[in-house]
Order: C-alpha cells, then structure tokens, then sequence
C-alpha cells in the first residue's frame, strides 16, 4: 500500500514539474538521454575491447 502511495506522489509530483517548468524539465531529460547515449557509448567500447 505505501508502495503505491509513493508511486502516485511520485507521478504528480512528476506532472506538476512539467507544468510548472518545462524548460527545465526538458533540460533534465535532454540531460538524462545524454547519459543513457555515454553509457551506451561506453559498454560497445567495453565490448569491442574483449
């Protein structure tokens, strides 16, 4: 239940953001998708090296 209850605050809190400031939110996710892309980067050098 208290699992749930968090994912739901999670969730709004998530969708008030966006609302409230999207220009920050679209730079923390423009910041996110450059992680994932050096992370992706990294593991086919890691696999390119073996």
């Amino acid at each position: 239940m208290l699992r749930k209850v968090i994912a739901w605050a999670l969730v709004i809190f998530i969708v008030y953001y966006l609302a409230t400031d999207p220009s920050g939110a679209a730079h923390a996710l423009q910041s996110a998708f450059n992680g994932l892309k050096s992370a992706g980067h990294s593991m086919s050098r890691f696999v390119n090296k073996l």
